[in-house]
């Protein structure tokens, strides 16, 4: 018999969680470990044994969930779609390294590492499955007021 849960939130999770539909999530979990350093903690493999119905990444102290497509039930890829509105903020120790990493990887570069208005170090990378990722590290706690003239100053 089960146990009863001790808390609502599974350890080592927080109250929301990434949920990735990927044309090829095999080749996606291998690809996050190299790309960004993440660990591999479930694979569910779907009803022919060979499909990933269900897997959980851990990526820092986060948990990041994938699974392949299922048109039928309406789960399908950026690929499938053509783009996505959605990115994945990362934040990491060294933005610089974290691109250089990821598009060595094979994420396909679209912001080069830059100091924000906001305080972080940032950088833009767009994944081979098509998912997009911001990578950042936090290097200014910035005021509401140093923020709107630095964003002033940006779109100039």
């Amino acid at each position: 018999m089960p146990i009863k849960a001790k808390s609502p939130i599974p350890p080592g999770y927080h109250t929301i969680t990434p949920y990735l539909v990927i044309r090829d999530p095999a080749g996606a979990i291998e690809f996050y470990k190299r790309a960004f350093g993440a660990e591999e903690i479930v694979r569910m493999p779907g009803p022919d044994g060979q499909s990933v119905m269900h897997a959980e990444l851990k990526l820092g102290n986060s948990m990041l969930m994938l699974s392949g497509e299922w048109p039928e039930s309406g789960a399908v890829s950026p690929q499938h779609l053509g783009n996505t509105p959605v990115a994945l903020h990362l934040y990491v120790e060294n933005a610089d390294a974290a691109f250089q990493r990821a598009v060595a990887a094979g994420c396909t570069a679209e912001m080069p590492p830059a100091d924000m208005f906001w305080g972080d170090r940032f950088a833009k990378v767009r994944d081979p499955y098509g998912h997009k990722w911001s990578l950042a590290l936090h290097t200014w706690d910035m005021t509401p007021e140093e923020m709107a003239e630095g964003m002033r100053k940006f779109c100039q």
